[in-house]
C-alpha cells in the first residue's frame, strides 16, 4: 500500500473552501490593487486562484510589505522567534487598517 499524499494543500479542507456566500469569482479589483511598500497587509487565503498562493499556514498571519516582486509581493512575516519572507500575490492580501 502506498503512503499518505503530504502536498501543499493536504490538512487544510476549512481553510481552502469559500463560505457560501462568497462562492463564485473574486472580483477582480483584489487581483489589480495596488499595495504601497512598508503597508501591514493581513494574509487571506482566496481559495478560488492557486496561483501565487502562499503556504497554508500563514492564512490569518499579518505582515509588513517589503518589497514588489513581478505581480507578486514579498511580506515579512513572524514566526515564532525568525522573520519569514512570504511571496504572495495582491489576490490573497488585504490591507490593515491601523
Amino acid at each position: 500500500m502506498s503512503g499518505r499524499s503530504k502536498g501543499l494543500r493536504s490538512k487544510s479542507r476549512k481553510k481552502l473552501t469559500k463560505h457560501p456566500r462568497e462562492k463564485g469569482l473574486s472580483p477582480v479589483s483584489r487581483a489589480v490593487q495596488d499595495l504601497p511598500v512598508g503597508s501591514k497587509v493581513s494574509i487571506i487565503l482566496d481559495p478560488g486562484v492557486v496561483k501565487g498562493q502562499p503556504h497554508p499556514r500563514y492564512h490569518g498571519r499579518t505582515g509588513v510589505i517589503s518589497e514588489r516582486r513581478g505581480r507578486a509581493y514579498v511580506v515579512d512575516v513572524r514566526d515564532g522567534g525568525s522573520i519569514k519572507k512570504i511571496i504572495s500575490r495582491p489576490e490573497h492580501l488585504r490591507l490593515v487598517e491601523a
